[in-house]
């Protein structure tokens, strides 16, 4: 019975066209300066010679061509995140903007906080960038509610894999965490992996479903294995 809650966040707990409209442009615009002013940082670095690794660019220059690329085509790497995360960082700090949340998410997730479930992240954008987004909400700071944060170091998010090691991390069966997420495939890895599932089919987003999974609409269907 599951009674651990491990959500997503773009087009679950919030709109996908936050991140697309405001936060992808953002670090577009301000990566390359980025880059340049802090490339001898120790985790700006890492994340550049991963690039260069896996791309083959030649140079720094190169490697953020193919980040470029990479926010256009809105690929999920690990490194890009990790730059991402960063710049956004500042621009949440500098009150360029508030992260989105559905009314629904925040009165749910409030309501089982209170009723001390705990409360879990699994999203491709960085840990850092989870926690700014959730620290800087149109709600105010909602980071103190969550007990963790995971992404994609920890693995895909469509390999069941990635699911058991972060039942292993929270230190529970997977039977006793409910996995929320809009992309079946994802789902699917959380459902092999022996979690419960429930996918979000918000009217906004009309993500695609074979119904496989439990559905809602917004956070206010969703029930706990013990809740009425």
């Amino acid at each position: 019975m599951a009674r651990i809650i491990l959500t997503d966040i773009e087009g679950t707990t919030s709109a996908i066209d936050f991140v697309h409209r405001v936060l992808f442009p953002y670090s577009r615009e301000r990566l390359p300066a980025f880059v340049r002013a802090h490339a001898s940082e120790p985790e700006v670095r890492a994340a550049l010679d991963a690039v260069r690794a896996e791309s083959g660019a030649a140079d720094d220059a190169a490697a953020v061509e193919t980040l470029l690329h990479w926010i256009d085509i809105d690929r999920k790497a690990t490194p890009l995140k990790t730059l991402q995360g960063l710049i956004w960082e500042a621009g949440y700090a500098g009150g360029d903007f508030s992260a989105h949340v559905y009314v629904d998410a925040f009165d749910r997730l409030r309501q089982w906080q209170h009723d001390g479930v705990p409360l879990y992240v699994y999203s491709s954008g960085s840990v850092a960038a989870q926690k700014q987004f959730f620290a800087h909400s149109v709600f105010g700071d909602l980071l103190p509610w969550f007990a963790g944060h995971f992404d994609t170091h920890i693995g895909g998010k469509r390999e069941a894999e990635s699911y058991r090691r972060i039942a292993a991390a929270i230190g529970v069966p997977a039977g006793d965490i409910l996995f929320l997420s809009d992309i079946e495939a994802e789902l699917d890895a959380a459902r092999a992996a022996g979690m419960a599932t429930t996918q979000l089919l918000r009217p906004d987003t009309q993500p695609e479903s074979h119904g496989r999974h439990p559905t809602a609409t917004s956070f206010r269907e969703i029930r706990l294995g013990n809740e009425a």
